[in-house]
């Protein structure tokens, strides 16, 4: 495992690290990050699926899969992270927000969702991920280049300047179709909503079902300009 005792370094890393393995396999770049970060990288995961999950356990066996519980899952978000806990080699830490939804609603007024999701994300995921990630000099995302534009140039390693961490993004390259028949050869867990015309899962107030021909991504605060939870960008 490579010790790294600056943000220079780090960066510097990562930015090679994302030339040298842009035609890498997703295993062999979470071999990577497992070989240089060891427990200084962990996965996230919203569980709409365990497929980087699964990846990295390969990778790096009891690997911590961190998990934000925003308080307005689905209750099958809540069961797909359960069932993740119990049956693969990972190590699930789940985050939660400073406030309960009670609280929230009591500062903020209910469905500060409805109103303002931006500051609801900003709660209820950015920070707490934020605090979540502080142990950590590495992490793993699901993000895939084929989602929606904003993430069509993720990068299977990049810098995250915000947060001052390594980001990987190993299925960056695949489509639709590879997660699915990664799933299928691998039996990976999938969160039930994906059957159900959910393509992406979300919280459950700012998450619909997709109509034929949206993007994968159509499905979240729909009717609203916002696109992203501020997780990623």
């Amino acid at each position: 495992m490579t010790v790294l005792q600056t943000k220079d370094e780090l960066r510097s890393l990562a930015e090679q690290a994302g030339r040298d393995l842009e035609e890498a396999s997703p295993l062999d770049i979470l071999t990577w990050a497992a070989d240089t970060f060891g427990a200084r990288f962990c996965v996230t995961s919203s569980m709409e699926d365990a497929v980087v999950a699964h990846l990295a356990s390969r990778a790096l066996p009891g690997v911590d899969v961190v998990f934000l519980d925003t308080g307005y899952h689905f209750p099958e978000t809540i069961g797909t992270r359960d069932a993740v806990e119990a049956v693969m080699d990972v190590n699930v830490i789940t985050l939660t927000p400073r406030q309960s939804v009670a609280e929230q609603d009591a500062e903020y007024g209910p469905k500060l969702h409805d109103r303002d999701p931006d500051l609801c994300c900003a709660l209820r995921k950015v920070k707490p991920l934020e605090e979540g990630l502080t142990s950590y000099d590495a992490w793993a995302t699901g993000l895939r280049r084929d989602e929606s534009p904003t993430r069509a140039n993720t990068p299977v390693v990049g810098w995250d300047e915000k947060r001052q961490k390594v980001k990987v993004s190993p299925i960056a390259r695949w489509t639709q179709e590879d997660v699915d028949a990664y799933v299928a050869e691998h039996g990976v867990l999938t969160n039930p909503l994906l059957m159900d015309g959910y393509a992406s899962v979300g919280c459950a107030p700012c998450t619909r079902r997709v109509l034929e021909g949206e993007d994968a991504r159509a499905g979240r605060w729909a009717g609203r300009g916002k696109t992203e939870c501020g997780l990623h960008g």
